[in-house]
């Protein structure tokens, strides 16, 4: 008599996050349990918005390639926009299942959605849209169906376990397990699915390490860094004291456009570090973001999720965050009145891509002169004003006026909060005796290419990179 198949089937559809970095978003139809009368269970992991050129921003108009209210739960790794950014419209347009995550997650993503909000009403506004993709209300509407894990706490969904892990990418980023909730019961061997999120650049000198999985079965990893290392963060560390040092030479101003969650804190921390044990000159220090102020205050909520080496910093009385020369600018005059500010003197404001926020201001101001610098810190998307000026491009379009380039670009690859290659194999060879297959995500063509191909030869694990749209089914 053949043998029956108890395996849980599940399909995964890729709709975002698919040769390119943004928009993650993929939905599990997950196969019910015939003998308690459950359907097919939906869930989805990321919702988040297209980011980096106009034809990105048009994508997020466009409805779900699924019906959301046949969605059951949403899963959310972690809170940057490209994860997060669609969650309101989700919301708006029929879900009413639950939403998960950890609790900094949680808190960041509110601050996110409704900061996001002057920006959407700006690009309904080019597109001669009526609204937003979403208004206030849709994001409260998202916040009462949030609720917050700790890490390691299992929880069940229509007949599957899930737990969030560490992923050391942000603070509360998680990787996501999911098995069969019946296997588990039973004792029998169980399969693991794993979606990686975006993984960090462990070790960081604030948050903990990535956790490690060594039993996964199937994959779904990031490849944003897939076919490139990083320096390491020593040289990072000095590049940045010494592109200091140079500004205050020159009398400049020194722009650092960063991502308000963990780039800015990350910056900080360091800035913190050379200024407190002398190591750079005096100089006035703006953080011109009000999003990045708000989510340090969330930051300094959560220390009980730091590094052991950042918490003995705080017992020992340090402000991570606070230090001689900082100026926090919340109200957008006290950010035009930094430009009668007489030089040396940094900017560090957002958004990390240039592509809106107060950075594009003072990019505005101060890229045509020489005696400016232009510090990248963070992952540029094709097709963003970030990535222009750091291929090089002498002449950009910024606010209607054309503006000439001739500050200095420079760009720190270390402080990136992605694993980079190396990072990304060795967590996926953390299983490889297990792995069965690894699909290739939220990453440029040419680096998720890459990264499966490499996943090929160095691991033999059957490794793809999906297109838009694309399903596969798996069983655990």
């Amino acid at each position: 008599m053949k043998e029956k198949n108890n395996n849980k089937k599940i399909k995964i559809s890729f709709f975002g996050g698919t040769e390119e970095v943004t928009g993650s978003n993929y939905l599990l139809e997950i196969d019910g349990d015939d003998s308690s009368g459950r359907g097919k269970t939906r869930i989805l992991a990321d919702c988040g918005l297209f980011q980096g050129s106009r034809v990105a921003e048009e994508k997020n108009s466009d409805p779900f390639p699924y019906k959301p209210s046949s969605v059951d739960a949403l899963l959310v790794t972690h809170a940057h926009l490209d994860h997060v950014g669609r969650i309101p419209k989700l919301v708006k347009e029929g879900f009413k299942g639950k939403i998960y995550s950890t609790y900094p997650t949680k808190d960041f993503a509110k601050l996110m959605l409704i900061d996001s909000l002057g920006v959407l009403e700006k690009e309904a506004k080019r597109h001669n849209d009526t609204r937003p993709i979403y208004q206030e209300e849709d994001v409260e509407k998202a916040m009462s169906l949030w609720e917050a894990k700790n890490y390691r706490e299992s929880f069940e969904i229509g007949g599957v376990n899930i737990l969030f892990k560490d992923a050391g990418h942000i603070l509360g980023s998680a990787i996501i397990e999911i098995t069969d909730s019946k296997r588990k019961e039973s004792g029998a061997k169980k399969k693991k699915l794993v979606f990686t999120g975006d993984l960090g650049n462990s070790p960081e000198p604030l948050i903990n390490s990535t956790e490690a999985v060594n039993d996964a079965s199937f994959m779904i990893i990031e490849s944003t860094y897939g076919d490139r290392l990083h320096e390491d963060y020593s040289q990072a560390d000095l590049k940045l004291e010494r592109t200091i040092e140079e500004i205050v030479k020159k009398k400049g101003t020194l722009m650092i456009p960063a991502f308000s969650l963990e780039r800015t804190q990350r910056i900080l921390y360091q800035i913190n570090d050379l200024v407190e044990n002398g190591r750079i000159p005096k100089i006035k220090i703006f953080l011109d973001s009000p999003l990045s102020i708000k989510a340090t205050e969330v930051y300094k909520k959560y220390i009980n999720l730091y590094n052991t080496e950042a918490k003995n910093s705080i017992l020992k009385g340090d402000d991570l965050f606070d230090f001689p020369g900082l100026i926090l600018t919340m109200e957008a005059e006290e950010s035009k009145k930094i430009n009668e500010i007489a030089p040396p003197k940094i900017i560090i404001a957002g958004s990390g891509m240039c592509n809106g926020g107060r950075i594009v201001h003072h990019l505005k101001n101060y890229l045509p002169s020489k005696n400016n610098t232009l510090l990248f810190v963070s992952y540029m998307a094709v097709g963003s004003l970030g990535r222009l000026l750091h291929d090089g491009e002498k002449l950009v379009n910024i606010m209607g006026e054309k503006i000439p380039v001739e500050a200095e670009i420079e760009k720190i690859g270390g402080y990136s909060s992605h694993a980079d290659l190396n990072g990304l194999l060795e967590f996926a060879a953390n299983s490889a005796d297990s792995l069965e297959k690894v699909f290739v995500t939220h990453g440029e063509l040419k680096s998720s290419s890459f990264l499966a191909q490499r996943l090929r030869d160095y691991l033999g694990v059957a490794a793809i990179a999906p297109a838009y749209g694309e399903t596969r089914e798996i069983e655990i």
